[in-house]
């Protein structure tokens, strides 16, 4: 007996413990657990970090290197492309817009692309709150439309278009163009602002209807305004697709004075055959970039809160 007790007290190093088992191995597990994890951690964010930080020089790199560029001599974008300009060519970019007419080109894409996407937003905008809104027959049909509008390849429907447009007497026109780019543009704009318009809270409309509020004055003045993000962040997207279009200018528009961007482009690449104006062609290259990187730069808050709006209810 005496043994016995003995044996116990001395196995029993932990006051309360039950049969007298030590629990002192079970203290020490989660310490060496959170080290783990927090190891296991750290290594994560160093690989997540260098994947970001290597994807960051792959996009950065070729726009600071047209940008650099822009501003060399010919010669030396031939002879030494990967060396800083021995001085800044401003001439290139005065060559530019007016020898190459980019400012008319210039102009033109601004025309088009401006009243295009507030043609997009706001038919876009009207017709997916209506669709996420109201329960009528056809509701889904009219949906599933807009939804296959996204799938249908544009080349397709260049020939019939191009006929359309010529008995339309909208050929070569930049208003005929901003037609064209309202209805390439409005199924993503539909799709994506109804998902949107289902994540906003009923109530406030609701409230509008019963203060004696149309539903136009409750959509223009209530609901449209709650969805500012949404509207940027969609936006963003139209105004990437259709300055940078170039199938559907190449087609429906081929009068010189009414080019936009994109078509001046490839004709100050191919002006002059083998002998082009590289260092005007980056110039104007740099130029056409610009105003994108701006709208993101500018926008970049809005279009994350537009992305992420219906993530958390």
């Amino acid at each position: 007996m005496k043994t016995t007790d003995t044996a116990s007290t001395g196995l029993d190093k932990t006051p309360g413990s039950p049969g007298g088992m030590d629990t002192t191995p079970i203290k020490t597990t989660a310490p060496v657990a959170r080290k783990e994890s927090k190891r296991e951690g750290g290594v994560l964010n160093v690989f997540s970090h260098g994947v970001l930080i290597i994807w960051a020089i792959m996009v950065v790199m070729p726009l600071l290197w047209a940008v650099m560029t822009s501003f060399k001599t010919d010669k030396a974008i031939f002879t030494a492309p990967w060396s800083l300009p021995d001085k800044l060519h401003f001439e290139n970019w005065s060559r530019a817009w007016t020898d190459a007419h980019m400012s008319d080109y210039f102009l033109n894409t601004i025309l088009v692309v401006g009243g295009s996407l507030i043609g997009t937003l706001l038919f876009g905008s009207m017709a997916a709150y209506v669709l996420a809104r109201f329960d009528f027959p056809g509701n889904r049909f009219i949906y599933f439309l807009f939804i296959g509008g996204m799938s249908f390849p544009i080349i397709l429907a260049l020939v019939p278009l191009f006929y359309v447009m010529q008995n339309m007497a909208l050929l070569n026109s930049l208003h005929g163009l901003i037609l064209v780019y309202i209805a390439y543009s409005l199924p993503f704009t539909v799709f994506f602002l109804t998902a949107f318009f289902r994540t906003l809270p009923s109530s406030v409309a609701e409230a509008a209807c019963i203060d004696g509020a149309s539903h136009t004055r409750t959509f223009f003045q209530v609901m449209l305004p709650m969805a500012k993000p949404g509207l940027i962040s969609v936006g963003i997207f139209n105004f990437l697709g259709q300055w940078n279009q170039y199938l559907l200018p190449t087609v429906l528009n081929t009068e010189q004075e009414q080019k936009v961007l994109s078509q001046g482009l490839v004709q100050l690449a191919v002006s002059q055959g083998y002998k082009g104006d590289w260092s005007g062609l980056f110039a104007g290259l740099v130029m056409a970039m610009l105003p994108v990187l701006a709208a993101y730069i500018i926008f970049q808050r809005q279009v994350v809160a537009g992305l992420t709006a219906g993530a958390v209810k």
